[in-house]
């Protein structure tokens, strides 16, 4: 799975991202409670890894890899496809070397987030990118109320913080603005927080959802599942959950909440 020991990276100036001054304001004027967070979901234990390494020492080597199957990834792109809108500013957050974005479609701007430089520089679709850890430092360099979708994909489940993520990507969106997270069960074990690791695929909608209703200002998530036909009929066996969880099943579950900035636009 891993690639050769990274050389230094030199980026395309047009694709790698300059910090942009913070705005402290959103674009319309909105209530002082709105993207204010309104409880703690996770309790300590909850936001716990087993691997107490620094995210950015687990990344340091470009994983050139597709971490679900095609099944799940047409129907993220489907997905996109349906819901995104053409010439929007997209943001991919806890990106890598592919965005899973329509071919056909274009986008305003594509902006890229992740933990390795060079996975983002092979990914075609970001206009421009930038590195950062979440678990260690959630506040974005962007600006207030500058992006119509906020994507993150198979991702949340390494987040350690994701009360202060999602109100940063309260702050980012434009009213009306979507968020798209989407995941299946697949993991590093050791890195995925510990609500997660012990959590079912129901467990799991329902902590992502908390995520979204934590934050003032979110509309009430749409869940949308894809599921393999052995798990919609209640056929799926121990031994066959436990290779879907290594990667060894035939069809992975699809799971995705939407959510909007405010309103849904009509």
């Amino acid at each position: 799975m891993l690639c050769a020991p990274p050389q230094t990276l030199r980026p395309s100036p047009r694709r790698h991202l300059p910090p942009p001054p913070r705005c402290s304001g959103s674009a319309t004027p909105s209530p002082s409670s709105a993207g204010s967070i309104r409880r703690q979901v996770l309790q300590p234990e909850g936001r716990a890894k087993l691997d107490p390494r620094s995210d950015r020492d687990f990344y340091a080597f470009p994983r050139l890899v597709k971490h679900v199957d095609d099944g799940f990834l047409a129907t993220l792109t489907d997905l996109y496809r349906e819901r995104l809108r053409p010439e929007s500013d997209v943001l991919d957050l806890m990106s890598s070397w592919v965005s899973h974005l329509p071919p056909e479609v274009r986008f305003r701007r594509v902006v890229g987030h992740g933990l390795n430089a060079q996975e983002l520089a092979k990914n075609p679709r970001l206009d421009y990118f930038f590195v950062s850890d979440l678990n260690r430092e959630q506040r974005l360099e962007l600006e207030s109320a500058s992006f119509d979708a906020v994507l993150c994909t198979v991702s949340v489940q390494y987040l350690q913080s994701p009360e202060k993520v999602f109100a940063e990507i309260y702050r980012v969106l434009k009213p009306g603005g979507v968020c798209i997270v989407s995941f299946s069960n697949r993991m590093f074990y050791e890195k995925a927080i510990g609500a997660w690791r012990e959590g079912s695929a129901y467990s799991r909608v329902q902590l992502v959802t908390q995520y979204f209703q934590c934050v003032e200002g979110f509309t009430q998530p749409e869940v949308v599942r894809r599921l393999p036909a052995s798990d919609a009929a209640g056929g799926k066996s121990p031994l066959e959950a436990l290779m879907r969880l290594f990667g060894q099943a035939n069809s992975d579950p699809f799971y995705a909440l939407i959510s909007y900035r405010n309103f849904k636009p009509m």
